[in-house]
């Protein structure tokens, strides 16, 4: 009873302070692994030494990447700081998590258009738009009705990664497909208010300062699920997105039948996207504004496609 209280708690928390429904299930996450770590004890009898060796075996035993060990360690201070209010002090002596370079994988123009082509129905606009327009899955699955402005074929993302809205492009190919999809939403959405339904998620405190916004066509997902969900504190019934799991698995057996011997997720297509506007000459500032980065540096991975043969090296074998 004390931990279900101490996690609602938390929940409650970062809901206050806008942390995305992202963040909220894995700071969650940690926090339980952390009291399961230490057999179920509160927190309030762990302290820096506890938390200090829970990292440490983060890195030596389950060999994390660096992102997820911080990702633990920013759940804990947050725990402790904002839920706990103990001052834990600077936790020092941890075994950092080994950072592995990787270059993302990117598919070609003719490469990404033979997956799509495995691809059908909404699956097949989710897809479109994290290439045609580089969203990341989370991003394109959120995105509501009045995000979407087909006057200036353009798209707010909303409380992307960092809590930061921005705009990026919309592909002028998928507006007929997008546009249809939005009919087939607001079919769906009248029907839902002919039996009572209808209602949808609002971020943050909306839904508080504007009572019926959530039954609004505008505040629609754009990419509905079939079946209702139910509001874990209101207990009422609601239209939430489709779940990212649907478009993973379409990928994947799109990414068998196109015969590309190259590990293919959703997230090629948003790395394909800004190495694609790059290759045709686009500033990478531009790019980075378009993807949502915070660090041009992190922009600049996509790069090393650009300079093909390595650097841009041609073989003397050539």
């Amino acid at each position: 009873m004390a931990k279900s209280k101490l996690i609602q708690s938390v929940r409650n928390k970062l809901r206050v302070k806008h942390y995305s429904p992202n963040t909220e299930k894995l700071y969650v996450n940690w926090i339980l692994r952390y009291i399961y770590f230490y057999n179920k004890k509160h927190p309030n009898d762990l302290g820096v030494k506890e938390i200090r060796n829970f990292l440490n075996f983060l890195a030596v035993k389950k060999h994390v990447a660096p992102s997820t060990q911080n990702q633990a360690l920013n759940a804990l201070i947050f725990l402790y700081k904002e839920i706990l209010r103990k001052d834990i002090g600077k936790i020092d002596q941890i075994e950092r998590a080994k950072y592995k370079k990787s270059a993302p994988v990117v598919l070609s123009k003719h490469e990404v258009k033979t997956v799509l082509n495995h691809i059908t129905g909404v699956e097949y606009i989710v897809c479109s738009l994290l290439y045609g327009s580089g969203l990341r899955l989370s991003e394109a699955l959120r995105l509501r009705v009045k995000d979407i402005d087909f006057e200036y074929k353009q798209i707010l993302v909303r409380d992307g990664k960092g809590a930061k809205d921005r705009f990026t492009v919309l592909p002028e190919k998928i507006i007929p497909l997008i546009k249809n999809q939005i009919k087939k939403v607001k079919n769906l959405h009248k029907q839902d208010l002919s039996k009572g339904f209808g209602k949808t998620t609002l971020p943050y405190a909306l839904a508080e300062k504007y009572p019926n916004a959530n039954k609004e066509f505008a505040w629609q997902y754009v990419f509905p699920s079939k079946i209702f969900a139910k509001d874990e504190k209101t207990g009422q019934l609601y239209r939430h997105h489709i779940y990212s799991s649907t478009i993973q698995r379409k990928v994947k057996t799109a990414s068998k039948k196109s015969g590309i011997n190259k590990h293919i997720s959703p997230q090629v297509f948003r790395h394909s996207f800004a190495t694609h506007l790059l290759q045709d000459g686009y500033d990478i500032r531009t790019v980075q504004e378009l993807l949502g980065h915070k660090s041009v540096r992190t922009t600049m991975i996509y790069t090393h496609v650009i300079n093909k043969g390595g650097f841009g090296v041609r073989s003397p074998l050539d």
